[in-house]
């Protein structure tokens, strides 16, 4: 899993930590009896999937692989010929 880079782009780091406060704002609303607060912290913890994907729009994320457009190229390549 580690020789495709899964996860170690900034998107995902960005993403993951908003989640992770948002998760814990929660988790620090549960236990001192404030609803308002969970809302909240779930709410971030939502934006965080959020952010993660703009990010990987805006250029942030995984590049795509070159060995994968050049199989997918020869896929296509394949395909297209009748007989």
């Amino acid at each position: 899993m580690s020789a495709n880079a899964h996860g170690h782009t900034t998107a995902a780091w960005t993403g993951v930590v908003v989640s992770f406060v948002g998760f814990c704002l929660a988790a620090w609303g549960m236990v001192q009896p404030i609803p308002m607060v969970v809302v909240i912290g779930l709410v971030v913890a939502a934006a965080g999937a959020v952010v993660g994907k703009l990010m990987s729009a805006a250029g942030f994320g995984k590049k795509p692989s070159t060995h994968a457009v050049a199989a997918t190229a020869k896929e296509t390549a394949g395909s297209s010929v009748s007989v």
